[in-house]
């Protein structure tokens, strides 16, 4: 009888007449005990991950359900998240939000905004495994130019959530829907005002700037806002609009299709006709309804602005022209972030798996 032993590792392999036998060379007692934690440890997680996504699968006659996490609340307002939100508020079903980060393994999606990754007052958990099938949204609402250390993220995200009509889930300030909007709205009731601007952050070097300081030597503006020291409360905001003609909608920054509440809810819910500066003509065309608002850009100068807005202020019909979108169209503001992240059910199914933003700097400047 021959036989030949190799030993491979912890494994020992005898050949004995021609035939394999391998036996397991047995660790000590301690380090046995410590790798069998170990792994049940491992077992545990995967099964729990697995379980609950299979569970969402698996229920009978209805839609998978997405679960989402915010990781931290936008400027640090919070709102409660108890009850079926999407579903009260916007009529998305199986779609759940938490704030909750013990729920971290089991989300379908995390959510980070950037302003508070930027100035550190929060941090991505990378010190926490991530689950496989997990997609990382990075959220923004604000131009470019006050989103600031993003390179820092480049290769992190999976999707992107902004105001612009690229991103992976768009969530503009406000959109157009067909129907009548306000009836018999009174274009001309009760306005004391010529044109009106709130102002919080007034920076000398900005377009609106200028525009504004060339525009006050032909038209009267009342200035409202921080910078003015005149704020308003939420209360007095659009009724004090509301008392004016035109309201201008001067955007802060004149970036890809950067619309704010400045429009929206401001010009649009107040009364007023706005007077926009921002992006092109073409974007509010495609955003705004129908002959609703004056664009700066419109005029070779800002005396030609100002004759023109005396013209509509003092002729009834041609200022009630900005408001006959009233008779076809509404509009809906977005002002609420749980209504915003509702938005991610409904593009869940359509949005790609496999998709990382390896240049996130790059399309946030684009």
């Amino acid at each position: 009888m021959m036989s030949q032993k190799v030993t491979v590792g912890r494994i020992s392999f005898t050949f004995q007449d021609n035939r394999l036998m391998a036996r397991c060379l047995m660790p000590s007692p301690k380090v046995f005990l410590a790798w069998s934690l170990s792994l049940s440890s491992l077992i545990y997680h995967i099964l729990l991950i697995q379980t609950f996504h299979v569970q969402q699968y698996l229920k009978p006659g209805s839609q998978r359900n997405v679960s989402i996490l915010l990781w931290h609340w936008p400027f640090g307002h919070s709102y409660s998240l108890s009850g079926d939100k999407c579903l009260e508020m916007d009529g998305i079903s199986n779609c759940s939000l938490t704030d909750d980060r013990s729920t971290y393994l089991t989300a379908d999606v995390v959510v980070f905004h950037h302003h508070e990754l930027s100035n550190s007052a929060s941090a991505l958990p990378l010190h926490l495994p991530r689950p496989t099938a997990q997609r990382w949204v990075w959220l923004s609402l604000e131009p470019p130019i006050n989103n600031a250390n993003v390179k820092q993220f480049n290769g992190v995200f999976n999707w992107t959530m902004s105001y612009r009509h690229d991103a992976d889930i768009p969530i503009p300030y406000g959109k157009t829907l067909p129907g009548a909007g306000i009836q018999g709205f009174q274009s001309f009731s009760d306005r004391s005002c010529f044109a009106s601007w709130v102002v919080s952050k007034y920076k000398p070097n900005q377009t609106r700037t200028d525009v504004y300081q060339s525009l006050k030597k032909y038209i009267p503006i009342q200035v409202y806002g921080a910078w003015n020291k005149k704020p308003l409360p939420d209360d007095k905001l659009l009724p004090t609009i509301s008392k004016c003609l035109f309201y201008l909608s001067f955007e802060n920054s004149e970036a890809k299709d950067y619309i704010s509440e400045k429009m929206w809810r401001n010009a649009f819910q107040a009364g007023s006709v706005p007077v926009v500066l921002g992006p092109r003509r073409a974007t509010y065309e495609a955003l705004a309804p129908p002959h609703s608002f004056i664009h700066v850009a419109d005029f070779k100068s800002v005396s030609e602005l100002a004759t023109y807005l005396y013209h509509v202020a003092a002729d009834k019909q041609a200022y009630e022209e900005y408001f006959k979108w009233h008779q076809t169209h509404r509009i809906k503001t977005y002002t609420d972030w749980r209504e915003r992240l509702c938005q991610i059910c409904l593009k869940y199914p359509s949005l790609p798996s496999k998709k990382v933003y390896q240049d996130l700097e790059g399309w946030v400047n684009s």
